[in-house]
Formats: C-alpha cells, structure tokens, sequence
C-alpha cells in the first residue's frame, strides 16, 4: 500500500505544478490558499479510519475532614506544551479554606494554590509538562495531613484532539466511529464537559486541534475567549455548530461564512459542506491536523552521546556566545604545550630539575587563571539572549499576537520568570535540565532553575497581550511622513499605501522620518535569519502574505512583545517582524 506521506506529497506536488505561472491551467502565481490545500487533502486519502477514544477515570481522594477532592486521570498527553490535568475540590464546612495542590514527578513540581470559599466546589487544572507521563497528585490544606494519588497519563503519539463536547456529539458532527482494535484510527480524541473547560491558553496550544462538538450558547463566554485566542496564536480551532454571527467570537473573521478561514497565526473551520459530501467532516478534522506544523519549535540539545557544538538535527545554536572558542583554546593549549615541554626541557638544561618543578605548577595556575578570566571578562555574569518574533498587531483590540523564539545562556543559573495567563512558554520536545517548579496560581511563575548555570537553551513563546504600539503615517507634499510607536527601534520595512508602495526609514522609538517610495513590493522576510527563520515553521505564512491597502511590516530591534522580555539580559541580536494596519493622521 503506498504510505500516506506519498501520497500526500503527490498530490502536493500536483498543486503546485497546476499553480505554476505559465503552466497551462495554471494560476498567475501559487498562494497558499486554504480551500486549495483542503481539496488537495481530501483527494488524498488517510490509511486510518475511526477515531480512538481516550477514556478518563475519575479517582477520588481518601477522605481528609471536610475536605474532598477527585482527579481525572489517563488523560491524552498532548504533542508539545502542557497536559491540562483536572482535579475537583470540595469545601464541605462553613470556613474558607486554603488548599494547595500539586505533581510530583522525576524531580519535578507543578502547583496551583486555590482559596475555597464555604461549602464551594470548585474544578481547576493543572498544567503538566508535555514530556512527563506520570506523577503523584498532592493535596495539601492547613490542619491536614497531605494525601496523595498517583497516575499514569495516555501517552498516545498520533494525532490527538480535545474535544469540547461528549462522545455522541463528535460522532454526529464528524461521522467517525471508534477505531476497531489493532488499528490505526485517524486521531486521539480527549473530550472535556464545556463548562468546566480550562481557561488558560496553555492548556490548548499543544494539541493538533480543539473541536467544539456543542451549541454555541453551551459554551461560557470566557471560554470562548480563550478558544478565540488559541486561533489567532496559531491553533487550529473546528466548530461542529457554528454561531448565527462568528464574528461575535472570531472578529477577525474575513468571510464568515467559509469552512476554512486563516485566522492570526491558526485557522478556524466551521463545518457546512462537508455534512452532504464524502468522506465526510472527520476527515477535514484529519487533514487539518496533519498538514499544519507548530507555529514555533524550539531546538533542543543533541542526545548525551553526540555532545558537539549542533543542536537537535543537526542546527546551529542562535548565540555565538555559547559556543566555545575552540581555536583560541586550541592556540592556548599549543602555548602550553610548548612551554612545559621544549621550553622545560631547556629549564631544566640551565637551571636544573628544581627549577622545572617550580615552573609547571606556576604555569598551570596561570593558564587556568587565564580561562576564568576569559569567562569573567567575555562572557561576564549577565544573562546573553537572542530574540526573534513575529508579530500581529490588532490595532482596534489593541493587542498583539506573538509567536517568538528566544536563545539563552547565563554563566549564573536565572532562577525565575513570570508570565501571564495568555502567554505560553514551550520548551523543546525532549528539554535537558527542564525547570523543576511551575506555578500557576496566577499565570504561570517558574520558581526554580529557568535558566541552568552555562547552559544555551531555547524556549519558544506563544503570547497574547494588550499593546497600544502603531505605526502613524501621514501625507505631506506627495509623500508620506511615518511616526514610530511601535516600542522599539525601527529598522525599515515595507508599507502600502493605495496601489503605492514605501520603503520605512530607519527610525527610532517615538521618532518621524519620510518613507520612500518603490516600485513592487519586497519578500518580508528577506532579513530575517535563516536558522531563526527554521524554528517557525507554521507562523511564516501569516506574514508573507500580500499586503493591503493600509498594511505594512516592520522589522524591529529590542526585546519583542513576549513577557519575558522583561528579564534583564545583554541582548546579542534581535529581530522582530511586526504586520498590521497604519494608523492615518490628520493634519
């Protein structure tokens, strides 16, 4: 049977080969459109059939007073991220009380603190890491003693979905039906009671795909606001039930009335034809997790026993800073050598054996007394970081919609950082020396070991966060005079006025300058760095695309608009692409 990357790859290549200009048949030139892509994927078509239920089991806590407590256990883990875990709190007595809850696992804690009010029932979730499969849950309160549950987590490596809704629901809105054992289904499916949904991103962006398997009006309203947010930072969001309006959950919607629409960084699907058509809409479910990668994949280090100076499969670490300087060893190392050798060896012709064994100790101090200065002055004791990101302004919410990527090393270990309910931090698939304390009583709070002490490490960024940053333009005398409030410096970049295009000055944070005009419009990612560029495999498309009337993209030096660029650290390179509407000035 021909495998489904080959078949996949056929009919990609068809596309492409009809999208060709001066192709007969062909378009003018080849975009990336959503509804040519689903054709494409629905032609070629899956070797799993069904979909494979991951069935939830809820274990209560022993007794402790007034205190009672359940957790959803062999819960589906998902690709990258954090596993959302559910646990279930009940205060039984007529006294607030606080409760502590959290994972022990390999080392490793993630909490979350509560404060139950009398007689209050609450469920809350716990962000595992997507690399740990197991752990023991722990539930502490003041006056009680601890009590404990383990419990091991699906670890499943196809394509997983959560879906909000029950197991009918999906079967109706999909067509599929459970896999037959020892076959292959076409996705994992997890699914979660709408009311009690997580409302944070994190608990989302590791899954191929989140489908709302109910009516609109059972969904809460800030839980449709997460879910809106997932989309525009690069999830892939299906509607079995689409509302009257989308647009009053979705307002970036531009037709709202497509199956497949781009939105931010991911795209939303509202099932409609695919009801009457076959294969039916659980294969447009498949299709749209398999052929969307990450918006952002951190590289990890190489497996301990191929230590070099490459990362994972084979790329190159963003900071010059943490590769050794081999050759200025090597060269320090040749000089030793030549001193305790010849040069001993002539020592000790004319001041005799004493005076050797005086002078290689001395000479060893000096050259280990070298390399720590070396350390000291070079690398010195702050924090080196590269910073690359792409970024959405949604200029009428007044928000930005970031995807970043960030390299570090700290000759001293960071212990901490603080970032917000809306932002994700996602380490690589297999993280070294991950952090062993997440807190997520307020967002997330890592507590312990952020950074290890002269180690490079990559940590990739999701975030959506208020920002009132804008580009101004204003016509003067046939040009264009351009304000910088984006934040940061501006180090040029491209905008489009009516049919004209202008080249954007130079200009820093605050400061005004006269665009340029050009001819035809530029690549917009023509300055951004290749090994950075590597690391975003599916955010590119959303800034490539042509610009409209009134649109620009800027490059950007500085810290980027992700949370921990709040973190002190000696900036080594940074570059951020920024997309969004000008704001037109009037005289």
């Amino acid at each position: 049977m021909v495998s489904r990357a080959a078949v996949s790859a056929l009919f990609l290549g068809a596309l492409l080969w009809t999208g060709l200009p001066g192709v007969p048949g062909g378009t003018a030139a080849f975009a990336t459109s959503p509804v040519a892509v689903e054709e494409a994927a629905r032609e070629a078509a899956p070797e799993g059939n069904g979909y494979r239920e991951v069935v939830e089991t809820a274990e209560t806590f022993p007794e402790l007073g007034d205190l009672k407590a359940t957790v959803r256990v062999v819960t589906l883990v998902p690709n990258r991220g954090y596993t959302p875990i559910q646990v279930t709190v009940q205060n039984s007595s007529g006294q607030p009380r606080p409760v502590r809850l959290s994972i022990q696992s390999m080392g490793r804690v993630t909490e979350r603190s509560l404060q139950l009010g009398p007689r209050e029932r609450a469920v809350t979730w716990l962000m595992l890491p997507a690399d740990l499969q197991t752990g023991t849950l722990h539930l502490d309160s003041p006056g009680m003693d601890t009590a404990t549950r383990g419990f091991y987590l699906d670890s499943y490596r196809g394509t997983r979905v959560m879906v909000l809704g029950d197991v009918k629901g999906f079967e109706t809105a999909t067509g599929l039906r459970r896999a037959a054992e020892n076959t292959e289904p076409l996705v994992a499916t997890r699914f979660v009671d709408p009311l009690t949904a997580p409302r944070e991103l994190a608990a989302y962006v590791g899954y191929d795909a989140v489908l709302v398997a109910v009516p609109p009006d059972q969904v809460p309203a800030d839980v449709w606001a997460v879910l809106e947010t997932f989309a525009v930072s690069g999830g892939r969001l299906v509607l079995d039930q689409p509302p009257s309006n989308p647009r009053l959950h979705f307002p970036l919607l531009q037709d709202a009335k497509a199956e497949l629409s781009p939105y931010g960084f991911g795209f939303v699907r509202q099932f409609g034809a695919c009801r009457t058509q076959g294969p039916g809409c659980g294969v447009d479910l498949w299709s749209d997790t398999e052929r969307a990668p990450a918006v952002v994949v951190p590289a990890g280090p190489p497996p301990r026993w191929e230590r070099n100076d490459l990362l994972r499969d084979g790329r190159v670490p963003l900071l010059s800073s943490a590769r050794a300087p081999v050759g200025r060893f090597l060269l320090l190392i040749f000089l030793f050598t030549l001193a305790v050798g010849p040069g001993g060896w002539l020592l000790a012709r004319r001041k005799g054996p004493l005076a050797v064994l005086i002078a290689v100790p001395t000479l060893a101090v000096l050259t280990s007394l070298g390399l720590v200065a070396w350390s000291v002055l070079v690398d010195g004791f702050s924090v080196h970081a590269a910073r690359y990101s792409l970024t959405l302004l949604d200029r009428e919410r007044s928000r930005a919609v970031t995807v970043g990527l960030n390299a570090w090393y700290a000759n001293l270990a960071e212990e901490g950082a603080h970032l917000p309910a809306s932002s994700v931090l996602l380490a690589p698939v297999d993280p070294e020396d991950p952090p062993r304390s997440l807190d997520w009583t307020n967002g997330l709070v890592v507590k312990n070991s952020f950074l290890p002490s002269r180690s490079y490490r990559e940590w990739g960024e999701v975030a959506v966060i208020p920002s009132r940053a804008r580009l101004t333009v204003r016509k003067v005398d046939g040009g264009v005079q351009v304000q910088n409030a984006l934040g940061a410096p501006l180090q040029g970049g491209l905008l489009k006025l009516g049919s004209q295009f202008w080249d954007l000055p130079e200009l820093a944070d605050g400061a005004e300058g006269r665009a340029t005009p050009r001819d035809e419009a530029v690549e917009a990612l023509r300055d951004f760095p290749h090994e950075a560029l590597m690391r975003f495999p599916g955010a590119v498309t959303s800034v490539e695309q042509p610009l409209d009337d009134g649109t620009f993209v800027a490059r950007l030096g500085g810290r980027g608009f992700t949370p921990t660029a709040a973190l002190d650290v000696e900036l080594e390179d940074a570059v951020h692409l920024v997309r969004g509407q000008v704001e037109e000035a009037r005289r």
